[in-house]
């Protein structure tokens, strides 16, 4: 049970980081939640959620934001 909540937990910090990272491009480009929303063709409550935090993003969602702000989406194996 520990380690669920420990999985939990870190999935949480892991959409928060990325959340903060898409920002923080976003806020480097000069967009506005409103024109990164449109340019995405995602909701801007979507995009909002997302960025704070507070959403599980889909992987379709992530790539169409990450096109727009010239980013990309990468897996790695974890470091043990």
């Amino acid at each position: 049970m520990k380690e669920n909540k420990e999985n939990i937990s870190s999935n949480m910090t892991s959409i928060k980081n990325i959340g903060q990272a898409l920002q923080e491009r976003r806020h480097h480009m000069h967009i506005t939640q409103k024109q990164l929303a449109d340019m995405a063709d995602i909701g801007i409550n979507t995009l909002y959620k997302i960025e704070t935090g507070q959403a599980n993003p889909t992987i379709e969602s992530l790539q169409k934001i990450a096109d727009v702000l010239g980013m990309e989406i990468s897996l790695q194996v974890k470091k043990i």
